[in-house]
């Protein structure tokens, strides 16, 4: 396990342009998601004291949203590019219609009490502090009829803010 503070990402393209894999579930049945949205940052304490946090977004058609809804604890985890075919197939796949990590390269291990994965160069497991909604009125027009106007997409994402237990990065 390794120090949260030795954590160096540019935190504005770190989900954007490298992509992440958010997991939620048990090792017995857990389901992911390939993520571009997301935010790294600190929240509810002191200065100096404050929580690490990580907030992921999830729509409710998702299969993964269930298992956010269900369970505490989740991943976020980084792999190195060679793998970025296996984050589009579970990306674009849904857990509903079988077992689409089947389909990839990736090997599913217990990380604390989160679903990580052998092939991540970096894990962070999260206990859910906060969910919530976002609300279609406030979110600006051109994202509510980019995003929220398909068939699939009529509603907004759940905003999900996890505090970051532990930390596993491989070189």
């Amino acid at each position: 396990m390794d120090d949260i503070k030795s954590l160096h990402v540019d935190s504005f393209r770190i989900f954007d342009n490298d992509w992440a894999l958010l997991t939620a579930g048990t090792m017995s049945d857990h389901n992911a998601m390939t993520i571009s949205w997301g935010q790294l940052g600190s929240l509810w304490g002191m200065p100096g004291k404050a929580k690490n946090i990580v907030t992921v977004f999830v729509k409710p058609v998702r299969h993964t949203f269930s298992f956010m809804e269900r369970h505490d604890v989740f991943t976020v985890c980084w792999f190195p590019q060679e793998f970025r075919k296996d984050l589009g197939i579970l990306g674009s796949k849904s857990g509903r219609d079988g077992d689409k990590l089947a389909l990839t390269r990736l090997t599913a291990k217990a990380v604390g009490d989160g679903v990580g994965y052998e092939q991540a160069t970096r894990t962070l497991v999260c206990k859910k502090i906060y969910c919530e909604q976002l609300k279609k009125e406030r979110i600006p027009a051109e994202a509510v009829a980019t995003f929220y106007s398909g068939d699939d997409g009529l509603e907004p994402h759940y905003m999900y803010i996890g505090e970051v237990l532990q930390l596993e990065t491989k070189a």
